[in-house]
């Protein structure tokens, strides 16, 4: 019987030819693209910069954060109101919100919004008092609800819409199992709701309401079709009196990138932090991927690498 060392075995890499196929061909198509970008005297690049910091451009860019942020509030609030509505035992209470949802859902918001400006053919003065009794205080619809309020109503009405369904879809992801214990132990109803439902419930409501989020900004620009100077109102006010119509759309468009970047990372740390109590290993944060580019160090984070001082465990 022969004996000794084996052989050694030669290790071969596995090739990849399709990656390197397909990587050849997406770097060929993004340096035309760039190409294209660059030479094309169309994009007038000079005209873009220009516009970025137009007075009005940025007016219309502060309307648009405005009523972007009311009407995520009034959507939030509203949507939390409809969802306890809905989860009621009451039938008439979680009917009205069966009607309000499926109503403000089933219309296009462009026709709502249109709704609210023209309110004022239905109903031309608006007043408080008594039910089918005398009135205390009236005014002009037209006065009580201008431009701005009728765009916030018809987002911030037709996100409660969706936000309900986020909110009621979150509260009974938690197990009633867990509800049920936390009374047995003599907590209330309401201490239930704050301190076991409501932090298990946010990572299924965090998510879509990121999303919500990011949409309401881009839909705040068919607020334009009631005449309101938001950001993309203010840009074809310019391009239409300057003819420059695809430069100022540009300048517009990068508006619009930066402030979804923006929110798209506040809405991953905001995810991070509710997933602490769920995941062992935390996904690594933009800078620690960064960081892990020129360390080598690709090791998450867990749910114990913190930084000494920050509330709540923060990471960097």
């Amino acid at each position: 019987m022969k004996t000794g060392r084996p052989e050694t075995i030669k290790a071969v890499p596995v090739r990849h030819p399709g990656r390197w196929a397909g990587a050849v061909v997406v770097a060929l198509l993004a340096a035309m693209l760039i190409h294209a970008l660059v030479t094309n005297p169309a994009f007038q690049w000079s005209v873009v910069g220009d516009t970025l910091f137009n007075d009005q451009i940025l007016h219309g860019l502060l309307v648009t954060l405005e009523l972007t942020a009311l009407a995520m509030v009034m959507g939030v609030v509203g949507g939390i109101i409809l969802a306890v509505m809905r989860l009621s035992p009451n039938p008439l209470l979680s009917g009205v919100a069966w009607v309000y949802i499926w109503i403000f859902r089933g219309t296009p918001v462009l026709v709502q919004l249109v709704f609210w400006n023209f309110l004022a053919a239905i109903w031309p003065k608006l007043s408080i008092g008594i039910p089918f009794g005398p009135e205390f205080v009236s005014g002009s619809t037209n006065a009580l609800i201008p431009v701005f309020v009728a765009a916030l109503l018809g987002l911030g009405l037709n996100e409660a819409a969706y936000m309900a369904e986020i909110v009621r879809g979150g509260l009974q992801s938690v197990s009633e199992g867990q509800t049920e214990a936390a009374h047995a132990l003599g907590m209330s109803q309401f201490k239930t709701m704050r301190r076991i439902v409501l932090p298990q419930a946010m990572r299924v409501i965090i998510p879509p309401t990121g999303n919500e989020t990011i949409s309401m900004l881009k839909t705040s620009s068919l607020a334009s079709v009631i005449a309101l100077e938001e950001l993309y109102q203010a840009g074809h006010n310019i391009f239409s009196r300057t003819f420059q119509t695809i430069p100022v759309l540009i300048a517009v468009s990068i508006w619009y990138l930066v402030l979804t970047s923006i929110l798209t990372v506040g809405q991953y740390y905001i995810e991070r932090h509710y997933a602490r109590g769920a995941n062992r290993t935390l996904p690594p944060t933009p800078l620690q991927r960064v960081r892990g580019m020129f360390t080598g160090r690709r090791k998450p984070a867990t749910t114990h690498d913190v930084v000494p001082g920050l509330e709540g465990g923060g990471h960097l």
